[in-house]
């Protein structure tokens, strides 16, 4: 097993992605023959009922975490709430699935599409490291 720090979470939905704040977190890749991944989150009390609804439906989400180093590109993953629990002030969410390992060129895509907007070249350098730290969904061309 490989553990990692976490830095930042966000929950990816069909309008874009859900920062959610966390206290701490770890990410455990498994080295199993499944390729499983655990991720437990530390977070605020106020974030339980959003997981509580996704772990009572048993819904696979999108996730992107960056790992390690605050310049990493966000890891995508896909996981299942399977755990919950209250600790005082605060919630550990115990998150398990599988990375994404398709490599998906985002960085190409996000390029081509902020070319055609015809930017200077600052603010297409601007909003190319804007999109690939937030990561929005691109359209489909």
């Amino acid at each position: 097993m490989k553990t990692f720090k976490m830095l930042s979470f966000d929950l990816i939905n069909k309008t874009g992605g859900l920062n959610i704040p966390i206290i701490d977190g770890i990410v455990i890749n498994q080295e199993n023959s499944h390729k499983s991944w655990i991720l437990e989150l530390f977070l605020s009390k106020e974030y339980h009922s959003t997981f509580e609804k996704y772990h009572s439906s048993g819904d696979i989400l999108e996730v992107h975490v960056i790992i390690s180093f605050p310049d990493n590109e966000p890891a995508p993953f896909k996981v299942i709430v399977s755990e919950i629990r209250d600790i005082g002030e605060q919630i550990s969410v115990l998150l398990k699935g599988t990375i994404k390992t398709k490599r998906s060129k985002y960085a190409e895509q996000l390029l081509m599409l902020l070319l055609e907007e015809n930017l200077s070249k600052e603010e297409l350098l601007n909003r190319f490291k804007k999109g690939m730290r937030e990561r929005p969904r691109l359209k489909e061309s």
